[in-house]
């Protein structure tokens, strides 16, 4: 999956500044030395201004809480906690740590979180992918304006590995004690269900035959639609924390989930991420988004011990099930669309870069930024299978000519449940070449069907085929090479129109995954919160 951020702080992440910032990695208050500008539940922070890090929106100084109300913040945990508890049906088995931190330790630990993360290092790698799709624009520079949307976002996260709550020390306790009951909802799961085992280890490395192609396929989009789980569990929990006073819930306020959609034109106090491009704006909420419409599906349907012990103990597997709730209700089956042996064509000339699944959060992205978001609500529920292949050339020899898409060819699969769905995804992709590339020309004379669309581009030809309800597209690769990967990949599908994975066996992955995983993983986004 290409879709993949989310805010830090979930399983296996540990928020702590590294040890030469002055603290201990790894390690709780209680065990090690304070990193800089973090304090324990029983430090007394003292009234003073510091100079506020690079978010990328209002330089100046912010001001920290005073020890008196640190002191009430964490009076108050215990309250939440049962309130936490009560709502979801989780029983608290132990005590939860807390600490506040600084904004400058926010800024050191997602710089360090950069380094170490396995989500930031391969979604780094993806950038020119995502470059090569179209979801980024070619001079965009993903890490600089992630350490600054993160830096301004965050609200507080969870750390499952020191089993410490994190709070920030610059906010008003008002202000964060409905973050502290989404954040405390993490530590209720974390003793349920054993966070920093939650997700098994996965290759780091690009897969290098049609076996391990496969398996790749079978990884990502499990851990997205994880991520949606717990943070859609949380969120269910702020909600109902936030609307008690009104005596309103989660389950009897059905149009509260419409107050989650993005608007940057109410973004003055988040400026990074109201010109954000619109997949970070969509990974970044989607755990939080469409996780919540889940939780509330599944908890109207089923009940609070379903949605959330139940859920936890048979958690859904792709984006799927998560934007269709009622398919894991019934344990519907998924599409599943086969990858062919490439190898032999590719090999010799080309270095395996990236394979995931185009999931159906890829494809409404993708259709909105190309046709607008009533072109993505019509066509984002034809969506029946997808998947990817991005190749680079062994001529790319240097760092700067591997930086550049032009050394990378892609080639793309999707399935559509209608001919006219399918027709009228191809027709878009071809309509916005011109996006990517320039010198975009349709050379016709190439062309050997009325279902065929070739176009040359200054970094190769593109190559669009319609077969049936499905539609293969191949970007940079010759025409000889992409009729072969055309005929390898519909063949490989012959047989298999009815036949889907069941995602309990056989999860998927997507391309915009490592960034929606990465951030989901930071901590509680400013932009989740209520109006």
């Amino acid at each position: 999956m290409l879709a993949s951020l989310t805010i830090c702080g979930a399983p296996g992440e540990n928020p702590q500044p590294p040890a030469s910032q002055g603290g201990a990695a790894g390690a709780a208050p209680s065990q090690a030395a304070q990193a800089p500008g973090a304090a324990s539940a029983d430090a007394e922070p003292q009234d003073q201004t510091q100079n506020q890090t690079s978010d990328g929106s209002q330089p100046g100084k912010t001001t920290r809480i005073t020890s008196a109300q640190a002191k009430e913040l964490f009076r108050s945990m215990g309250d939440i906690l049962t309130f936490a508890s009560d709502d979801s049906r989780l029983p608290i088995e132990h005590k939860v740590k807390r600490r506040l931190i600084s904004r400058r330790a926010v800024e050191r630990y997602i710089l360090e979180k950069f380094k170490e993360d396995k989500d930031a290092k391969r979604m780094q790698r993806e950038e020119i992918v995502l470059d090569k799709f179209g979801l980024l624009d070619r001079d965009f520079h993903l890490r600089p304006f992630l350490v600054s949307l993160l830096t301004e976002q965050i609200a507080g996260f969870y750390d499952n590995k020191t089993k410490t709550v994190n709070l920030l020390d610059w906010v008003a306790p008002d202000d964060q004690k409905p973050v502290m009951a989404h954040e405390l909802t993490h530590a209720l799961q974390d003793q349920h269900t054993n966070l920093d085992k939650w997700d098994p280890d996965e290759p780091e490395s690009p897969p290098k035959n049609v076996a391990e192609d496969n398996s790749r396929l079978a990884i990502d989009e499990r851990d997205t639609a994880r991520d949606a789980v717990l943070e859609g569990q949380a969120m269910a929990v702020y909600v109902d924390y936030t609307l008690k006073p009104s005596g309103r819930s989660l389950v009897t306020s059905p149009n509260i989930i419409q107050s989650f959609k993005p608007d940057s034109d109410a973004s003055a106090d988040s400026p990074v991420m109201a010109r954000a491009p619109l997949l970070l704006q969509e990974s970044l909420l989607f755990p939080y988004r469409e996780g919540l419409g889940f939780e509330q599906a599944v908890w109207k349907d089923e009940g609070a011990e379903a949605a959330f012990a139940g859920v936890l103990d048979q958690p859904p597997n792709s984006s799927f099930e998560i934007m269709n709730p009622r398919a894991y209700e019934r344990r519907q089956p998924v599409p599943l669309l086969r990858m062919p042996d490439v190898h032999g064509l590719l090999d010799a000339a080309y270095q395996p870069y990236d394979i995931g699944v185009m999931g159906e959060l890829d494809v409404r992205i993708l259709t909105e930024l190309y046709g607008g978001e009533p072109e993505a609500e019509a066509l984002t529920p034809q969506w029946n299978g997808g998947l990817y292949y991005a190749a680079q050339s062994r001529s790319a020899t240097t760092e700067e000519q591997k930086a550049s898409t032009a050394s990378v060819s892609l080639l793309y699969l999707s399935a559509w449940r209608t001919k006219a769905a399918a027709e009228e995804f191809a027709a878009l992709y071809a309509r916005e070449l011109s996006r990517k590339y320039s010198s975009v020309t349709r050379e016709t004379a190439e062309e050997t069907t009325a279902l065929e669309r070739i176009y040359s581009t200054n970094e190769g030809p593109v190559l669009i085929v319609r077969q049936g309800r499905k539609v293969f597209a191949s970007e940079s690769f010759d025409l000889t090479t992409a009729r072969k990967l055309q005929f390898l990949l519909f063949g490989a599908q012959q047989g298999q129109s009815a036949e889907t994975a069941r995602l309990r066996e056989t999860p998927l992955s997507d391309p915009a995954a490592s960034m929606v995983r990465f951030l989901a993983r930071c901590g509680m986004p400013k932009a989740a919160l209520l109006p």
